[in-house]
């Protein structure tokens, strides 16, 4: 999709604005807090010791502690947006949330998660983003939309088109592909903003007997968050996996510390990927 489809959405994106917002994250914003990813696409199979202290539960909660038990055929693993754009040092977001995807281990620990399913027969749901040039003459936008759809992020040709998708920003992570394109994951209609309000995700689940769901996936305090709050909503037990996501961090805010604080008081769990590539294995 050409930049200059941009042009009469209202939004007044110039090609010039799409370089520049490119740019931004690429480079500027990254540069703009402190200790930046020293190798790109290095990551660890479990969160840096220096992660788990900063972003360490408290020693003494002051909420109650709950968690969330898997029932086989009642519980799924649900993966929002395990894109190149947000995972790949070649995305368009990497200048952003690389840092927080190297701390966590995110890329490796999202695949460990896949096969722990697959080898029990866990069904797998897969949340993806996706922009169609018709998404882009929307009348307004919010900061985060506005600056996705200006740097072409998850865009494809169209919702009946594939062309292109292939080593896209909007394709799968490679070392995901065998799990996702194996007959059994059900690959969702794409979720437009940041929840599965505007996708078939809560239809899929549903016709399905699901009603637990160990959640993953990018980004924490975006798309992640918004799949857990609206999920909850619709009365689903849900467990997060706290370092198989990831968050930006930019001037305004440490994403991915938001979206942990959040996860603490609203989850019915919230989960390690060792622990739940064990509870998965054992079924509990």
């Amino acid at each position: 999709m050409k930049h200059d489809d941009h042009d009469g959405c209202g939004c007044n994106i110039t090609p010039e604005q799409v370089d520049k917002a490119r740019r931004r994250l690429l480079t500027g914003a990254a540069a703009a807090v402190a200790g930046s990813v020293a190798v790109a696409g290095t990551h660890a199979q479990a969160a840096t010791p220096e992660a788990r202290a900063l972003y360490a539960d408290p020693e003494e909660p002051g909420l109650p502690q709950v968690d969330m038990v898997i029932e086989p055929g009642r519980t799924a693993l649900v993966v929002t947006d395990p894109q190149v754009d947000f995972l790949s040092e070649n995305g368009v977001t990497w200048g952003v949330v690389g840092e927080s995807v190297t701390e966590q281990g995110t890329v490796d620990n999202i695949e460990r998660l896949f096969a722990a399913a697959k080898s029990v027969d866990m069904p797998v749901f897969v949340s993806p983003h996706y922009y169609y040039p018709h998404d882009h003459k929307w009348e307004f936008e919010g900061t985060l939309e506005k600056t996705m759809h200006a740097i072409g992020m998850f865009d494809r040709p169209g919702p009946l088109s594939l062309d292109g998708f292939e080593g896209s920003g909007a394709d799968w992570m490679p070392q995901y592909k065998k799990y996702i394109e194996d007959g059994k994951t059900v690959i969702c209609s794409p979720h437009k903003v940041y929840s599965p309000a505007q996708n078939d995700l809560n239809l899929q689940l549903r016709k399905r007997g699901i009603d637990k769901v160990i959640l993953a996936g990018m980004s924490a305090n975006l798309c992640t968050q918004a799949h857990l709050y609206e999920l909850l909503e619709l009365g689903y037990e849900v467990a997060v996996v706290r370092d198989a996501t990831a968050g930006a961090k930019v001037p305004e805010g440490d994403g991915y510390l938001a979206a942990i604080i959040n996860f603490r008081m609203v989850a019915n769990g919230v989960w390690w990927t060792d622990d739940a590539v064990n509870r998965i294995a054992r079924g509990a």
